[in-house]
This record gives C-alpha cells, sequence and structure tokens, in this order.
C-alpha cells in the first residue's frame, strides 16, 4: 500500500492519506470504499452515491499494521456521522468526509498508532 502526501494543515489531529478498505452501513444499504485520507477523529473518502450530511454511518476500517515484521490487519468498527458531501463533476462519485461520533478509545488509539508510523516511515524515507 502505498501513502504519499500528508496533510499539512491546521488540524488537531494529523490525517494521512491513503487507501485503507472502508465498509459504510445505513439504513439505505452498505457500501464498500477506501480512505482518501484518515485521521484520529474521522475519514474522507469517495462514494458512488449520495449520503445526506447528517446521515449516521456504522464504519468498518481494515487497517493494516506492522507486527514483528509482518503485517496484520486490525478490523475498526465506530459509528460516524457525514458532514460534508461534495459531487465529483461530471461524474456519479461524491467525496465524502465522515466524523467519528462514538468509537472506543482502543480503536482511536489504533488510528493513531497507524498514523504516527506513516508519518515516521515518510520522515524516514525523506532524509
Amino acid at each position: 500500500m502505498s501513502l504519499s502526501n500528508f496533510s499539512q494543515e491546521r488540524r488537531k489531529h494529523p490525517r494521512v492519506e491513503g487507501n485503507i478498505p472502508l465498509k459504510l452501513s445505513s439504513d439505505e444499504g452498505d457500501v464498500v470504499t477506501e480512505t482518501w485520507n484518515l485521521s484520529r477523529t474521522g475519514v474522507y473518502c469517495r462514494v458512488h452515491k449520495h449520503i445526506s450530511p447528517m446521515t449516521k454511518l456504522k464504519i468498518h476500517l481494515l487497517l493494516p499494521s506492522r507486527k514483528s515484521k509482518r503485517t496484520v490487519t486490525k478490523k475498526i468498527s465506530c459509528q460516524g456521522v457525514v458532514v460534508r458531501t461534495e459531487q465529483i463533476p461530471g461524474t456519479e462519485f461524491y467525496n465524502t468526509a465522515i466524523f467519528f461520533n462514538e468509537i472506543r478509545q482502543k480503536d482511536s488509539d489504533n488510528i493513531s498508532d497507524f498514523i504516527n508510523e506513516r508519518m515516521e516511515h515518510a520522515e524516514q524515507n525523506q532524509g
């Protein structure tokens, strides 16, 4: 998996760009996609249908993690709410921002560890 271009913003929690498998579930059905970027408090992704702002979602992330020179997958499950949906002009796709409004501390910490690991790896590769 290639992760690059860390967001240089003034956010409280850092974001990392990359493609992490993501499943969004609502009363209207499931959407399977990938993250565009991820932070401890939310995710930004592209979906093939409009999901209205304030829609509550069940979220499942498959987070890769390095353990003793091998990669394992941590399943993160939480709930979120759509905070922004923007149609991509000329397509049927929507860029969608989701805030994690119900997430276990352990899962939030696992996301932070993942982001910090990727940021450290990027810094090592730059210098």
